[in-house]
């Protein structure tokens, strides 16, 4: 098919590279520099994708990344590709294979079109009342019927091939959208000396001033003018340029994440590129020029094929010089709409009518368009559109005095309205800067900032380009002085023409068409309507947030930036509240949608979720180990023999470690080194315990709050020096610690002078436990005595083992039993493992696992935090008030111990559990009551936090959490359970040893 609504001239696209590419499996052409959506166009291709719940025909609406209607699947290689991406921003390219979405078999007959027969029946929020009843039918019939109606595209099935990368930056002043603003607000930090990132999301950089013809920046044209501004930035080493990079999130403390299209737009990529490129920068002050976004008129039938903004036509034929249609009608309550329509004209189209809804529009403006041939019509509404897949006449109606009367058809097949522009003040909104209510615009604006952030242009409710300019050359100057303290006049940059659009409408257009059997949408993607809104408002929906989850306005991928206001209008109207009191809902991250590859960068594959392993990792597998997964580690569970099931592997382990000696690897403990003078000090305000007066060459257990006084992570610290300790952590805690230990170090107590170190990795931890462990590694260690009075139990010395080897040796026990722990270089851990092994066997004992370890802590009453404790725990409950510094005078969480709930009765506490008959195994996590049957709504008392059968006691234990437990000794509870109720007697929380005489053999 030729191009036939291309234009003959004009446009910058480049007539010298044509373009070939599919569409639905048609071949069709453009040219380099199309999007393609405006090669769509050219080709007289109006209709393109279906909507998402009634399947109506739809059309290209906008001509950027607001678009709702034209999301098609682009096809990279067989069964890989990516759906929803936006046609009008996919850049043509040689060979470009894209598809429509949402219909079967085919685009142009869709069985599901059937739903628009039958939406009397799909009304808002009729999936609330219809999916209740009856319950049967949730998993057989409602479920699967939404999960097969979910989404519009359909997602690739082959892994993806393409390489993501991901960058970190830091910039004095990121401004977001290289538009007008954009542009002047570059040019004014940059010449005041800051770091700049400009980022927009189109291909080409210039916003508005790609297709202003009648403007002059600088006494030259507006383009002319722009080149020269790109080029004077891009030759400016501080300033970065970025296109085709969308600007979708704004976090704390100015952080903005990009997302870079690097070689989607290229027929052959560069194979060393990646396809897309996340960037999180953190930026010192950031200006906001995302400009403004034109607002859809809401009448009948306003979502058919060859409905488009008004913008949209303009920027199509100027900028791609693609007419949108053959007789094309305007209908609008703003002036931009007749400078589209005069452009258009001058293109060489057809404007057959335009239909102003103001009664006295600008005269100027009318007498050019007259003057031009083309009929003007005030005080003039449109009333629907001919037509199903394609637009084939308008009709119109005349306002006279609130009512309107038919004013006739008019043929055409193509209608661009304009119902006045909304600041895109999505970003500022993320920012969680307020927004205000303007009144004269009927718009929201940018409010008070709450980060470092100022809006320019007309995202700040700033119009005309003179205005904007200034307005952009303004923000960029205060921006570059606020991040570097270099004050810096604004560049001045004077222009002419690009005037501001004058006027605007909210809400559903009056017409004299049968409201029951007319429908005007609002929400496009989704099918919301004008009366859904007002049935939401008659159901009791009187916030704007429940309107929107009723009935999904503002939900679609462009986040509500074409339907908020205008549903916003249509609550205020039904409620007869103004707008500012119905709300406005918030816009979250993404800001447009980003592909699941740019977010996840490398992480795939085995780096998805990456598996570390221990240096014992493949002996403990060539034992026959199973492994367990704790956090990123791979942890040997337990090591079955002849057949064992993992709780006969278990007992005998427990068995054999109490009676003669175990061997488990420890690695995986975190680990970091605490240095300086002020070291010690660090640790006395970070832990409960005191630490000033711990000697050298000793151990002490520590336990770790946050700043409401709950339990966060536990771990023995051990001083090598006066200036110097090694400090463990839980497996899962260590960079939760460290990043605890490092924000106190750096904002509350930067006057300490300490380093932390991770050394998870450079400590390979092999621990040795039982009555025989000294006999264990006694013939491996070099220079360190372990006679108990020179090596007693919480102490540790420094030395060598095995002819040399380094090592850090801590006697400390996890389980009740002499223990020592063997810290040596990774790359030697495995000899001086294999060296103990060779020891234990020959003493009878055994390498254990970590289902070992916690049935032997557990019967010794020793908790683990994520297990025992759930982030609401404190010292006392666990019966750990003995770890608390008594002389003390502050520590973090320490003010917070002394609040009344944390110190009132009823506090579940930590205590053991017998069971009455002495065979039941409890379940972790079962509650526990006073009763055999409570009464309905009669609270727990608690839960079982720990359960294991016991060999040592001969018998299943368990840990638990019971109001005032301690008070409970010997009381009998009882665990409700599905075959009945458990009878269940409170008892110490230690099982084994309780004089603890067994530690110091």
């Amino acid at each position: 098919m030729t191009q036939i609504r291309r234009t003959r001239s004009g446009g910058r696209i480049d007539r010298s590279q044509p373009v070939r590419f599919t569409f639905d499996g048609r071949e069709l052409t453009g040219f380099a520099g199309d999007t393609l959506a405006s090669a769509l166009l050219a080709n007289d291709e109006h209709l393109v994708g279906r909507s998402f719940k009634y399947h109506r025909p739809r059309g290209i609406l906008t001509a950027g990344s607001e678009e709702p209607n034209a999301l098609v699947g682009v096809t990279r290689s067989p069964g890989s590709g990516t759906p929803n991406l936006r046609a009008t921003q996919v850049e043509l390219h040689e060979g470009l294979s894209a598809r429509s979405q949402n219909r079967f078999p085919s685009l142009g007959f869709d069985i599901g079109a059937v739903n628009d027969l039958m939406s009397p029946l799909f009304v808002a929020g009729f999936y609330y009342k219809t999916f209740m009843w009856p319950k049967s039918f949730w998993n057989r019939v409602y479920e699967p019927f939404i999960r097969a109606a979910a989404g519009l595209g359909t997602a690739p099935t082959a892994p993806d091939r393409d390489r993501y990368a991901n960058r970190y930056v830091h910039c004095d002043v990121l401004i977001a959208g290289a538009g007008p603003a954009g542009i002047a607000a570059a040019l004014s930090a940059a010449e005041a000396g800051a770091r700049v990132i400009l980022a927009d999301e189109q291909a080409e950089m210039g916003g508005a001033l790609l297709h202003e013809t009648g403007a002059t920046v600088e006494g030259q044209p507006a383009d002319r003018w722009l080149e020269a501004a790109l080029a004077e930035l891009a030759a400016n080493p501080r300033v970065t340029l970025l296109p085709r990079t969308t600007a979708f999130g704004y976090f704390n403390h100015n952080y903005i994440a990009l997302g870079e299209r690097v070689t989607d737009h290229l027929a052959v990529p560069d194979p060393d590129l990646p396809r897309e490129r996340l960037w999180q920068v953190r930026a010192r002050q950031v200006v906001i020029a995302a400009g403004s976004i034109e607002r859809p008129l809401v009448f009948p039938e306003n979502d058919r094929p060859g409905v488009m903004l008004a913008e949209a036509g303009r920027i199509y034929a100027n900028r791609y010089g693609v007419l949108p249609g053959r007789s094309i009608a305007v209908a609008t309550a703003c002036d931009t709409a007749y400078r589209a329509a005069l452009d258009i004209h001058a293109a060489g189209g057809s404007i057959a009518v335009i239909a102003d809804l103001r009664e006295r529009p600008d005269e100027a403006l009318v007498a050019e368009a007259r003057a031009a041939g083309i009929r003007v019509e005030t005080s003039c509404v449109v009333t629907g559109v001919l037509g199903r897949k394609r637009v084939r006449g308008v009709l119109l109606g005349r306002l006279r005095a609130g009512s309107v009367t038919a004013a006739g058809t008019v043929n055409a097949d193509c209608l661009l309205m304009s119902g006045g522009w909304t600041p895109n003040v999505s970003l500022h909104s993320q920012s969680r800067g307020k927004l205000v209510w303007d009144e004269e615009r009927g718009a929201y604006l940018p409010g008070d900032a709450v980060q470092a952030e100022r809006s320019a242009g007309s995202c700040a409710g700033v119009d005309g380009l003179a205005a904007v300019l200034a307005d952009g050359a303004r923000a960029g100057a205060e921006a570059a002085r606020e991040a570097t303290g270099k004050a810096h006049a604004p560049r001045e940059i004077l222009a002419e023409g690009g005037e501001a659009g004058i006027g605007w409408v909210l809400g559903a257009l009056p017409h004299d068409r049968d409201a029951a059997r007319v429908r005007a949408f609002v929400d496009y993607q989704n099918d919301v309507t004008a009366k859904d809104v007002k049935l939401a408002v008659r159901e009791g929906m009187h916030s704007i947030e429940h309107i929107k989850r009723y009935t999904t306005t503002g939900m679609a991928t462009d986040q509500g930036r074409l339907s908020n206001m205008n549903a916003l209008s249509i609550a205020s109207t039904a409620l007869d509240r103004p707008v500012p009191e119905v709300g406005l809902t918030t816009f979250r991250q993404p800001y447009t949608p980003v592909s699941f590859g740019t977010l996840a960068t490398t992480s795939r594959g085995d780096l998805f979720d990456p598996v570390r392993k221990t240096p014992i990792h493949d002996w403990a597998a060539g034992q026959g180990a199973a492994f367990e997964d704790v956090g990123l580690w791979k942890r040997a569970w337990y090591f079955p023999r002849g057949g064992e099931d993992m709780h006969r592997a278990v007992e005998r382990e427990c068995r054999t470690v109490r009676e003669s000696v175990g061997l488990f690897d420890a690695s995986t403990l975190g680990k970091i080194e605490v240095v300086g003078p002020d070291a010690a000090e660090f640790l006395n305000r970070i832990y409960t315990n005191p630490w000033l007066k711990l000697g050298p060459g000793r151990l002490r257990y520590g336990l770790m709050l946050n700043e409401a006084g709950f339990i966060m992570d536990d771990g023995v610290v051990g001083r090598l020096a006066e200036d110097r300790f090694h400090v463990t952590t839980t497996t899962g805690g260590a960079p939760r610690v460290l990043a605890h230990m490092e924000d106190y170090l750096q904002t509350e107590w930067p006057d300490l002078k300490v380093w932390l170190t991770s050394t998870t990795e450079q400590w390979a931890v092999i621990a040795v436990q039982g009555p025989k462990a000294r006999e264990a590694i006694a013939p491996i260690i070099d220079d360190i005595d372990l006679a108990t009075e020179a090596l007693p139990h919480m102490s540790m010395r420094e030395g060598h083992v095995m002819g040399g080897i380094p090592c850090r040796l801590f006697r400390m026990s996890f389980t009740g039993e002499a223990g020592y722990e063997l810290n040596v270089p990774p790359s030697r851990a495995r000899e001086v493992w294999e060296a103990v092994w060779a020891n234990v066997e020959k003493l009878g004992g055994c390498a254990y696992g970590t289902e070992t370890m916690h049935v032997l802590r557990a019967e010794k009453g020793y908790i683990i935090v994520g297990q025992e404790t759930d982030g609401t725990v404190t010292p006392d409950d666990v019966g750990m008030s003995w770890a608390i510094g008594k002389k003390k005078r502050d520590f973090v969480g320490m003010r917070s111990l002394a609040r009344p709930d944390l110190v009132a009765e009823g506090r579940k506490q930590l205590v053991g559990l017998l069971t009455r008959d002495g065979t039941t195994l409890l379940e972790e996590g079962a509650q526990i009551t006073r009763e055999a049957v409570p009464a309905l709504k009669t609270p727990a008392l608690g839960h079982v936090t720990s359960s294991y059968v016991s060999p040592a006691a001969g018998r299943p234990i368990a840990l638990a959490m019971i109001a005032d437990g301690r008070a409970r000794m010997g009381e009998t509870l009882h665990v409700p359970m599905p075959e009945g109720a458990i009878t269940v007697e409170v008892v110490p929380p230690v099982f084994v040893d309780p004089e603890g005489a067994r530690l110091n053999v």
